[in-house]
């Protein structure tokens, strides 16, 4: 496999960093996954919109323009042999002596890597999924997409552990999201997800969802959502780059609805298909009304 690190192109044998970079010593970086399909990066503008607000929001430095991320992601895209990929990358504040105040002079470490995109079985999304529960115990900016994913990762092993596909998060009685994705519920025909905010990670997925849904017509609210209102939904489904929009079927052992994805659900997920095929596979940046 090829990777990048810090400007280079190599074998991903070859890649090292020192111990003393503050992304292995602290956690101290951010990061953004890309999806590609057909070798076409998907909204990457957007993607690295957010990579700058990561890094604003931790006072890091960007290390490249725009257009010089875009050649680097695009020229990792290219050398990969497969066509639909997840390009990863992330920005750490760099090697320095281990201290909690920043480095005054340290540089960035860049690191980029690729591999297959891989979305879920056929029977899954025809049957939907099972997800556990749990309260969100995470920090107050979930919006920074930080390497710091020792939260997410716990509570995502809870729902691993029992054969689950996700756990969905609650805050103070509250939906947030989930632990490797966004949330929406559907009732009565209308979608809702909770409001961009500082409890959860605004991803592309969840905009485009709402792109779509607008387009066609289909009622949506950004809102906060009890999780009594959560746990009696008619339907709810998770998003993100790799699970697309996946209907969560069961909750902690309880049906959502009548236990099988929904209309609404069938609809956006034909929605989000074509899209795909006419506009990500293109490499299109049109509006989805177009």
């Amino acid at each position: 496999m090829t990777v990048f690190l810090n400007g280079k192109f190599l074998p991903l044998e070859e890649a090292k960093i020192p111990v003393l970079d503050r992304g292995f010593i602290f956690g101290d970086g951010v990061y953004e996954l890309v999806p590609v399909y057909s070798r076409v990066p998907f909204r990457l503008d957007e993607h690295l919109a957010r990579l700058e607000r990561s890094l604003a929001a931790t006072q890091i430095r960007n290390p490249y323009s725009r257009e010089q991320w875009r050649r680097h992601v695009q020229g990792l895209a290219d050398g990969q042999p497969f066509e639909d990929q997840g390009v990863y990358f992330q920005v750490t504040r760099g090697v320095a002596k281990r201290d909690h105040a920043f480095p005054k002079d340290a540089e960035p470490t860049v690191f980029m890597m690729s591999n297959p995109l891989v979305n879920p079985p056929r029977e899954q999304v025809e049957n939907g999924a099972a997800a556990l529960s749990a309260q969100d115990y995470r920090w107050l900016r979930c919006d920074i997409k930080s390497v710091s994913l020792l939260g997410n990762v716990l509570l995502r092993q809870l729902s691993a552990d029992a054969g689950c596909a996700e756990t969905i998060l609650f805050r103070d009685g509250r939906l947030t999201e989930a632990s490797a994705s966004n949330v929406f519920i559907v009732e009565r025909g209308v979608i809702l997800s909770p409001p961009k905010s500082r409890l959860i990670l605004p991803g592309i997925t969840y905009d485009v969802v709402a792109e779509l849904a607008r387009a066609d017509g289909i009622a949506l609210e950004f809102r906060d959502i009890s999780e009594a209102e959560a746990r009696g939904a008619d339907e709810m489904w998770v998003t993100s780059s790799s699970k697309e929009v996946l209907a969560i079927v069961e909750l902690d052992g309880r049906r959502i609805g009548d236990g099988r994805p929904g209309p609404v659900f069938r609809r956006m997920y034909r929605l989000y298909q074509d899209f795909k095929h006419n506009v990500m596979r293109a490499g299109k940046r049109e509006a989805v009304s177009a």
